[in-house]
């Protein structure tokens, strides 16, 4: 997508191999096709170490700079965009869609508690025949369910249709756990996986992943 501003933004962004919230926000930048600067921060640091394993009660990456602008929470970040960018395809044309694709993406930012704990984000690890546990398996049917939902109503290959919209960044992370712990999913919930992953900006953040240096101990072990 074509930049939609010039070169005034930065993210503060954690680890990618693990960094799910910051994977979110990057692609949201993405999507919306603004320019920005990445700002890293050590996987060590405290702060962002407790956001990696969950013990944190808030979210303070990524963290958005634009133009004299600091917005942190990937939702706030995308309504920001929207704002900002009404014209940046993060929300669908069409009201009802509008709100559906709000809704989707406030469940995630807010559920499925179960599924970040059994299935942490680690991009470079793979776990064929991974068992699921209940508590999680119910997380997992309802993104399954929500997706079946979305791609009847648009027809693909994205949640909304033609293009991917905030709804895709807020979910990509839960594809690649799927990808990681080898998760079960029908034809076209497999479809929509592989559509993500197939996707440029995500292709891109993986293969940051991948050139990591950095690991975290506890989100590295063996299942």
């Amino acid at each position: 997508m074509d930049s939609l501003a010039p070169a005034k933004a930065s993210l503060t962004i954690a680890s990618k191999n693990y960094g799910s919230w910051s994977m979110r926000g990057w692609l949201l930048c993405k999507f919306a096709g603004i320019d920005f600067e990445e700002q890293p921060v050590a996987s060590d640091d405290p702060s962002t170490r407790a956001e990696l394993l969950l013990l944190s009660p808030s979210f303070l990456v990524p963290c958005l700079t634009h133009d004299g602008v600091k917005v942190w929470d990937t939702l706030a970040i995308a309504q920001y965009l929207v704002d900002t960018f009404p014209e940046c395809g993060l929300l669908p044309k069409e009201r009802a869609a509008r709100a559906h694709c709000r809704s989707i993406c406030g469940e995630m930012h807010s559920g499925f508690t179960n599924l970040r704990s059994a299935l942490p984000m680690n991009l470079k690890a793979r776990h064929p025949g991974f068992k699921v546990w209940s508590g999680a398996q119910a997380d997992i049917d309802r993104v399954v369910s929500i997706w079946r939902e979305c791609l009847s109503k648009s027809g693909g290959p994205y949640l909304f249709g033609a293009a991917p919209t905030m709804a895709d960044a807020m979910f990509a992370p839960v594809v690649t756990r799927f990808v990681t712990y080898d998760v079960k999913l029908d034809s076209d919930c497999a479809a929509y996986c592989q559509a993500i992953m197939d996707l440029p900006a995500v292709k891109e953040w993986i293969e940051g992943a991948i050139a990591e240096p950095d690991e975290v101990v506890e989100l590295d072990v063996e299942f």
